[in-house]
C-alpha cells in the first residue's frame, strides 16, 4: 500500500502496480503502437510511387513520431492515465499525490518513453524499474507519476449476528446513543478481526468494548468475551435501527394511502 494524505487530511491507500503487471501492460501497448505503425507504413508504401525519396522519408519519420509518441500521449491525456494495455491489466498512471495526470505529465512520459523503450529496446526502462519500490521507469521519475492498480477485488461483506448465548441479554439491554467514532471503530474491528494477530485482536476488542460499556446497560453476563460483546452490541443496534426504519416506512405508506384516497371512499 502507498498511503497518501490529501489536503483535507484524508488518507488514501493506493496499491502500486507490480513490475510484472506494468511489463505486461507496456508490452500490449508496444504491440498496438507497432501494428498501427506497420499499417501506416503499408499505406505510405502503396502511395509511395507518387512521392520522391525525401518526401517518403519525411512521411515515414512523421508516422514513427505519430505512432510512438503522439498516440501514447493523446491516449493517456484523454483517458487520465490509461491505455489499452493498462485497461487490460487493470492499471492506471497517477501523480505522486494520487491525482489524475495532465497533458504535461503525459508529454514527459511519452518523450522519455521513446528513448527508454524504443531506442534502448526497453533496457533503460527495465533497469530503472527494477531499482525502485514502485516499479517506476525513467519517464515516471521525470514526470512525477507512477502506476497503481485500478481494479481491486471488493471485500466480501461480513454479516454480524448476536452470539446465541447473548440473545436474551441483547434483547433486554439498553443501548444508548453510541458516538459515531466508537461505532465506526467497532464495525471496522469486526471486518478486520479475521486478519489480525490474536494478541492484537484481543487487545483492540477489549479497548473498544470498554468504550461501548459507557453507553450500554446492563453489563454483559460474566465471562463474556469482548469480541462477542462487540458483535452483540453492533448486531442488536443494527437490528433495532432497521426495525425503527421499517416501522417509519409502514407509517409513511399508510399515511400516503389515506391522503391519496378519494374523499367519498371508505
Amino acid at each position: 500500500m502507498s498511503p497518501i494524505i490529501t489536503g483535507e487530511a484524508v488518507v488514501l491507500e493506493l496499491r502500486p502496480a507490480s513490475f510484472a503487471a506494468r511489463a505486461l501492460g507496456l508490452a500490449i501497448d508496444i504491440v498496438v503502437h507497432l501494428v498501427l505503425l506497420v499499417l501506416i507504413m503499408i499505406g505510405l508504401a502503396a502511395a509511395g510511387s507518387d512521392l520522391d525519396g525525401a518526401a517518403a522519408r519525411a512521411l515515414a519519420l512523421a508516422a514513427v513520431v505519430f505512432c510512438l509518441v503522439v498516440v501514447p500521449v493523446a491516449v493517456e491525456t484523454l483517458s487520465r492515465g490509461k491505455s489499452l494495455g493498462k485497461l487490460a491489466t487493470g492499471l492506471r498512471v497517477v501523480r505522486e499525490d494520487g491525482g489524475a495526470i495532465r497533458f504535461r505529465h503525459a508529454v514527459t512520459r511519452g518523450l522519455t518513453g521513446f528513448l527508454e523503450i524504443y531506442l534502448t529496446f526497453g533496457g533503460l526502462a527495465l533497469a530503472v524499474a527494477l531499482f525502485n519500490d514502485k516499479s517506476r521507469r525513467l519517464g515516471d521519475l521525470l514526470a512525477g507519476t507512477y502506476a497503481v492498480r485500478s481494479r481491486i477485488p471488493a471485500e466480501q461483506a461480513i454479516r454480524v449476528f448476536v452470539p446465541p448465548h447473548l440473545h436474551s441479554w441483547a434483547a433486554a439491554a439498553d443501548i444508548g446513543r453510541i458516538p459515531d467514532a466508537t461505532a465506526r471503530r467497532a464495525a471496522q474491528f469486526i471486518r478486520q478481526a479475521g486478519r489480525m494477530a490474536p494478541p492484537s485482536r484481543a487487545g483492540m476488542a477489549a479497548t473498544i468494548a470498554a468504550e461501548l460499556s459507557a453507553h450500554v446497560a446492563p453489563a454483559p453476563p460474566p465471562g463474556t468475551v469482548p469480541a462477542d460483546y462487540l458483535a452483540a452490541v453492533v448486531a442488536e443496534r443494527r437490528n433495532r435501527e432497521f426495525g425503527r426504519l421499517s416501522q417509519s416506512r409502514r407509517r409513511y405508506m399508510q399515511t400516503r394511502q389515506r391522503l391519496q384516497r378519494l374523499p367519498f371512499g371508505d
